[in-house]
């Protein structure tokens, strides 16, 4: 076989080349270049520039020449058990100080963290898998009782390298210091190479974020995080519907995003070239016409799209849980909240223990009951003053004298909502560190819910409260306006208010669902990204 430049060179005789079938097809894939990782086309290493592209094609080059089938089907393995090293370390745990189990071979599957040779007859690899890891001792001695040679072991030795996958085969055994290992008995099978030199760690923000398959793999944490969240969707969709909630799916894509005051991303398709297509901001108005039709308790763990702003706690595309319950009213879903957040605060709690996590647990006391601040009451009490009657037609222009009054920078968009919100972020929401409550927001806030006159204030406030963790909004839960009248009149009304990011409409599809009878109901959301 010619060398692996003259491979790498576009040229039509290398497809016809007696280059084996396996080597000319990883070969092939470079014909047209190879391609740099992580930081472009140069690494460092020990204070030296290495070409990226260079060190990929030495080691396929040197994988290549081994006459080793790079990427094997796996093989069904013969009188052994084929387990996890999770199951692995759960079955053989019973083991003492220099004991085996010499009467069953176990083989086991993982990446390779790390590989310590101690001389040329000795070597440990820690295998990882999902989480866990386990140990492979590998003797040469014992494994030349299977027929390979001391080459093909040195040979072994010299290939190994970090982040490669490969199957061992051997005896579950407990080291003489405590250490639950495999003890080798066949040359470890290498089922998948890693061609670049996976780095100890990695910590560079754009890197990480541009490269999360290599992430995962050096930064322990990052995978944890994720397993943390699968937990938490797993406790909130068993906690739903261990209380008869029905889960759904309910569409993506429609006419008009309805459900959230938002800007919607856009969209075309091809059957439909002329209608104007967006994606969802909220589920809200799908699931509740889904109400409508009979189902008195429902919910969806879904994405949503919301063509707006990055930070911290906001993010394009999300994932929210949303559920509806008809003949459920505003004290009942606080206290489901309550319940809900106490008990997956202690479940992953237990899960971070289990697990021997680096994640910190959570120190945030959830349990309930929570305090409340009510929205208009405590900025009053704050503002040491009275607000406007937010009826009023110059309502907006009289709050933007306290505004100047007080040296409140305004909000971008000065109308009645913007401005109650800036209150809001300024007096309310910083006092909202530990799981606290905001109850009853002026009506223009809330137009999908229902309303009424607070005898504190004489205002009209919403049926509505949101729930704050750490001075940010983690759930919004209301009842649901279902008088088609009134809703008319508060979409109409935040039509007023409408600005460049806030597109709302009047939603005749669905005021003509609620004409027909929604009964009253609970609806809740809370970003599970934040959660």
């Amino acid at each position: 076989m010619g060398s692996l430049q003259q491979c790498l060179r576009p040229s039509a005789r290398f497809f016809r080349s007696r280059t084996s079938a396996p080597a000319a097809s990883y070969l092939r894939f470079y014909n047209g270049g190879v391609r740099g990782v992580l930081a472009g086309t140069e690494a460092h290493a020990n204070n030296k520039v290495i070409n990226i592209d260079e060190s990929l094609r030495t080691r396929l080059d040197a994988l290549v020449k081994s006459g080793r089938e790079l990427y094997p089907r796996l093989a069904r393995a013969a009188a052994a058990k084929i387990m996890s090293c999770k199951m692995f370390l759960k079955r053989y745990d019973f083991l003492a100080k220099d004991e085996s189990v010499e009467d069953t071979d176990v083989v086991l599957h993982g990446r390779v963290r790390s590989i310590r040779i101690a001389g040329s007859g000795l070597a440990f690899i820690d295998l990882t898998q999902d989480n866990c890891f386990v140990q492979a001792v590998c003797v040469q001695k014992r494994i030349a009782e299977s027929g390979s040679s001391g080459v093909q072991f040195r040979d072994f030795l010299r290939q190994i390298r970090r982040g490669d996958i490969y199957g061992v085969r051997g005896k579950a055994h407990r080291t003489a210091s405590g250490q639950l290992s495999v003890l080798v008995t066949e040359l470890p099978n290498l089922l998948s190479p890693c061609l670049h030199d996976l780095p100890t760690e990695l910590q560079n923000p754009e890197t990480r974020i541009r490269n999360r398959h290599v992430d995962l793999q050096v930064n322990r944490r990052a995978a944890q995080i994720l397993h943390l969240r699968s937990k938490v969707i797993f406790e909130t969709r068993r906690f739903l519907m261990d209380r008869g909630f029905l889960e759904v799916q309910t569409p993506i894509l429609a006419n008009s995003a309805g459900g959230a005051i938002a800007r919607a991303f856009e969209t075309k398709a091809v059957e439909f070239p002329d209608r104007h297509i967006e994606l969802r901001t909220a589920p809200e108005l799908w699931l509740k016409r889904l109400v409508l039709g009979g189902f008195e308790k429902i919910f969806e763990l879904g994405p949503c799209f919301r063509n707006e702003g990055i930070d911290k706690t906001h993010n394009p595309e999300f994932t929210t849980c949303e559920f509806y319950a008809a003949y459920q009213n505003l004290d009942v879903l606080i206290n489901m909240t309550e319940d809900m957040l106490s008990l997956l605060s202690n479940s992953t709690n237990k899960f971070i223990r289990e697990r021997n996590d680096s994640l910190p647990i959570c120190d945030i006391d959830f349990a309930k009951p929570y305090p409340r601040l009510d929205f208009i009451k405590d900025i009053e009490s704050a503002l040491t003053l009275r607000l406007p009657n937010l009826a009023d037609p110059d309502a907006a222009a009289k709050i933007v004298e306290i505004f100047h009054a007080r040296t409140i920078r305004l909000p971008e968009a000065v109308n009645l909502p913007r401005l109650l919100d800036r209150l809001s972020s300024e007096f309310l929401e910083p006092r909202c560190q530990t799981p606290t409550w905001i109850i009853h927001h002026p009506e223009c806030l809330s137009p999908l819910s229902k309303s009424f006159v607070d005898p504190h204030s004489q205002q009209r406030v919403s049926a509505r409260a949101e729930l704050f963790v750490g001075g940010k909004e983690l759930v919004n839960t209301y009842e649901e306006e279902n008088s088609p009248v009134e809703q008319r009149r508060k979409f109409q009304e935040q039509i007023k208010y409408r600005d460049d990011t806030d597109k709302v409409d009047v939603d005749e599809s669905y005021l003509q669902a609620l004409e027909w009878g929604l009964p009253p109901t609970g609806g809740w959301g809370c970003g599970i990204d934040r959660l």
